[in-house]
C-alpha cells in the first residue's frame, strides 16, 4: 500500500482504489486499507492530526504527502518498533511507558548467554513464571536491544493452548518461515535448509515454488524422525558459523513432544554454534500435567546443557522504581507503593493493568504535567482487587453487551483471531466486529491490532490479539458451556469453508472446533488429517494421539456401517505409526491390527484385509510367534 501511495504522490486516492491495487480479485473487509494506513503510520511516526507522510481526506481516501529522497532508507525501515502503537490512537489517557524495571539481573543472565553463544557455545535458556509475571516483556526488551546488531538472526515461534500439541515442530516452523519471509538473508537462509535439512524446507511450502517443492517432496521420501532432527541439528550449526542466530519459543508448557524432541537433540550436541535459544513456560503447568518438558528440562539441567532464569514478583523497591519512572516528577505517598506491592504481590501485569484502570477512571489524574492521587490510600484500599481474575472480571462489566459477545468468541478463536472468525461466532457482519475490536484495542482493553488476515477463500479481514494470554484465558472460561460449544462449531465451519480443499492445513485446529462443537464425525475426520500431517513429519508420538481422540470419539456415534468402516480405517491407519514410536512388537501394535480384523469380519472383505493382515504378520514375525 505504502509503494502505492508512493507511486502516485500528492494525489487523492480512494480507498476502493486501494482495494483494487492492493486486493485484486478478493472481498471481505472493507476496512482493509484504514487498518494498514493506521500500521504504516505507528511505523512511520506519523500523527493523522499534523501528518507528515500521508494525509486523511475524510470519506474519500489518502494522499501522500511526504517529501521523496532519490534513495529510500531501507535501514530506518528494518529498524522500526512494529509493536509500538501511536498514543493518538488510544482513546483512553495515556499511561507513560516506563523502561524495565526490577529485571536488571535477568537482562544480565540473558547477554551473559549471548556472550557465550557468539563465542560458538550454544545456549538453552528457560524464562519461567507465573502467568503475568513478565516472561515475555523480558525476553521482548532483550531481543529489542538485538535488533540494531548486524549479522544477526532472530526467529520466534509461538505455541498455541488450544492446537498447539497437536501441531508436529509448529513453533519451530513458524520461527524460520518468518526468518526466510522477512528476515535480510532470507534467500540464504532457504538455500541452506534445502542443502541440509530439505525434509523441514519441504514443511514450508511458502518459501519454495511449486516445481521446487515437488522436487523437495520426492527427495525427502521415506524420511524418519531420527533424520529430521539430525537435518536440523546440522542445519543450524552450519547457519549459525554465518551468524548468530536467537531462537525465541513461547508457552513450552503447550508445546508439541516432536518440538520438545528437537530442542533436546540441539542442546545435547558438542559442536560449535552461535546458537541462543530461549523458551518460556509456566511451570506450574508443566508439573500439574505431567509435560514431557519437566523431563526433558531435569535432564538438560543434570546435564548442565540449559539454564534456567525464573521470574518472581517485583520487590517493593522495584514498584517505587516503576512509579517513580513511568510517572516522573510525580511523587506519590510510600503508603501507595505498599498497597501496592501487598495486593499485586509484585506481579507486574496485575500491576500495569491496576494503574491503566485508574488512570482511565480518574483516580490518578495529569495536572501540569504533574500525576497525583486523588484520595487517601486508605480510601482506595477498599476499592483494590484482590486477585488479576478479580480485576479482569471488573474490566469486563464495563463493556457494552456487543463487545463483550465480540471478547468471548474472540477468546474461542484463540490469543490471535481474524475478525471474520469472530464474526461468524456471534453470527455478525465483520465490518460491525471490526469495528467494535477497533474500539477495545484503541482504549487498550484486552485487545491490540495485529495487522490483516486473508484466508484462501479470498476473505479479507482485520486481524487482532489479546493483550495477555490469562486474559483471553479468562473470557474462554466465563462462556457457559452451551454457548461455548455453539462458537467453536460455528468457527470451525466458516474456517473450513474459507480454507475448502487446503482445510487439511490447519486440521489440528479444526478438529478441536469441532470436538468441542460437539460434531464429532467432522471432528474424527480433521483428526484422521491431523494424523496424516504429523506422520508426514515423522511425528509419530502426535499421530497416534490424534488417532486415538478419533477413535474414542467414533464410539459416540451410532453404530453404523459407514462408522464401521471408519473405525477400521483408523486403527489400520494407527498401526504405522504405533510400530514406529513403540516398536513393531509393542503389544499396543498387535491389539490395533487385531480389532482392524474383527471389524474387516463385520465389513466383509474390505480391500483393507490385506494391510491388516500384513500388519499382523509382521507383528507376529518380529515377536518370533
Amino acid at each position: 500500500m505504502l509503494r502505492y501511495l508512493i507511486e502516485h504522490p500528492g494525489r487523492l486516492v480512494t480507498r476502493d482504489e486501494l482495494r483494487q491495487a492492493v486486493w485484486p480479485d478478493t472481498y471481505g473487509s472493507e476496512r482493509a486499507p484504514k487498518q494498514c494506513i493506521r500500521e504504516l503510520r505507528d511505523v512511520l511516526g506519523d500523527d493523522v492530526a499534523a501528518p507528515r507522510f500521508i494525509e486523511t481526506i475524510a470519506r474519500r481516501g489518502y494522499r501522500f504527502i511526504g517529501q521523496l529522497s532519490s534513495q529510500l532508507s531501507v535501514a530506518s525501515y528494518q529498524q522500526a518498533d512494529w509493536g509500538t502503537r501511536s498514543p493518538a490512537a488510544s482513546l483512553r489517557p495515556q499511561l507513560p511507558i516506563p523502561t524495565l524495571v526490577g529485571r536488571e539481573a535477568e537482562l544480565t543472565q540473558l547477554h551473559n548467554a549471548l556472550a557465550q553463544a557468539l563465542g560458538g557455545e550454544r545456549q538453552v535458556v528457560f524464562v519461567t513464571g507465573e502467568p503475568g509475571i513478565g516472561k515475555t516483556t523480558v525476553v521482548d526488551a532483550f531481543i529489542a536491544g538485538l535488533t540494531a546488531r548486524p549479522g544477526l538472526w532472530i526467529g520466534q515461534g509461538q505455541c498455541v493452548e488450544h492446537y498447539g500439541a497437536g501441531e508436529p515442530y509448529q513453533p519451530m516452523l513458524e520461527a524460520l518461515g518468518r526468518l526466510g519471509h522477512r528476515e535480510a538473508g532470507g534467500e540464504r537462509l532457504i538455500e541452506l535448509l534445502g542443502r541440509y535439512a530439505p525434509t523441514w524446507l519441504a514443511q514450508m511450502p511458502a518459501l519454495v515454488g511449486e516445481a521446487e517443492l515437488e522436487a523437495l517432496q520426492r527427495k525427502v521420501q521415506g524420511a524418519t524422525q531420527e533424520r529430521m532432527l539430525r537435518e536440523m541439528a546440522e542445519a543450524l550449526e552450519v547457519l549459525t558459523a554465518e551468524r548468530l542466530l536467537v531462537l525465541w519459543l513461547e508457552d513450552l508448557q503447550w508445546s508439541d513432544a516432536a518440538t520438545l524432541d528437537l530442542l533436546a537433540a540441539v542442546a545435547q550436541r558438542r559442536e560449535p554454534a552461535r546458537l541462543l535459544l530461549i523458551g518460556t513456560y509456566r511451570p506450574v503447568e508443566v508439573i500439574v500435567h505431567s509435560h514431557p518438558l519437566k523431563r526433558i528440562k531435569q535432564e538438560l539441567h543434570q546435564h548442565r546443557q540449559c539454564q534456567e532464569l525464573p521470574l518472581t514478583g517485583l520487590s517493593e523497591g522495584a514498584v517505587a522504581e516503576y512509579l517513580a519512572t513511568g510517572f516522573a516528577a510525580s511523587p506519590f505517598p510510600p503508603a501507595l507503593v505498599r498497597l501496592l506491592h501487598q495486593r499485586t504481590e509484585g506481579n507486574p501485569f496485575f500491576l500495569v493493568t491496576l494503574m491503566d484502570e485508574w488512570v482511565a477512571h480518574g483516580v490518578i489524574r495529569q495536572t501540569e504535567g504533574q500525576w497525583a492521587l486523588q484520595g487517601a490510600v486508605s480510601d482506595l484500599a477498599m476499592t483494590v482487587p484482590e486477585s488479576i481474575r478479580q480485576m479482569i472480571e471488573q474490566q469486563s462489566d464495563q463493556l457494552s453487551l456487543p463487545e463483550q459477545q465480540v471478547l468471548e468468541a474472540a477468546s474461542v478463536a484463540g490469543i490471535e483471531f481474524s475478525a471474520a472468525a469472530a464474526a461468524a461466532g456471534i453470527e455478525a457482519e465483520v465490518g460491525s466486529v471490526e469495528e467494535w475490536c477497533e474500539g477495545l484495542a484503541r482504549r487498550q482493553l484486552f485487545l491490540r491490532s495485529t495487522g490483516v488476515s486473508e484466508w484462501p477463500d479470498a476473505t479479507v479481514a482485520a486481524r487482532y490479539g489479546f493483550l495477555h494470554a490469562l486474559q483471553q484465558q479468562m473470557w474462554y472460561e466465563r462462556v457457559p458451556a452451551g454457548r461455548r460449544s455453539t462458537l467453536h462449531r460455528r468457527i470451525g465451519e466458516r474456517e473450513a469453508q474459507a480454507y475448502g480443499e487446503r482445510a487439511g492445513e490447519i486440521a489440528a485446529e479444526l478438529a478441536v472446533h469441532f470436538e468441542r462443537g460437539r460434531d464429532y464425525r467432522r471432528a474424527v475426520s480433521y483428526l484422521e488429517q491431523a494424523a496424516q500431517n504429523a506422520t508426514q513429519r515423522c511425528a509419530y508420538r502426535e499421530a497416534v494421539s490424534h488417532l486415538s481422540k478419533g477413535l474414542a470419539l467414533l464410539k459416540t456415534l451410532p453404530d453404523t456401517p459407514e462408522r464401521i468402516q471408519h473405525e477400521l480405517r483408523l486403527h489400520l491407519t494407527l498401526g504405522a505409526p504405533l510400530m514406529a514410536s513403540q516398536g513393531w512388537a509393542a503389544p499396543e501394535v498387535g491389539a490395533s491390527y487385531a480389532q482392524a480384523r474383527v471389524l474387516c469380519q463385520q465389513v466383509g472383505e474390505p480391500p483393507e484385509l490385506f494391510p491388516v493382515l500384513y500388519g499382523l504378520w509382521l507383528f507376529y514375525t518380529v515377536r518370533a510367534e
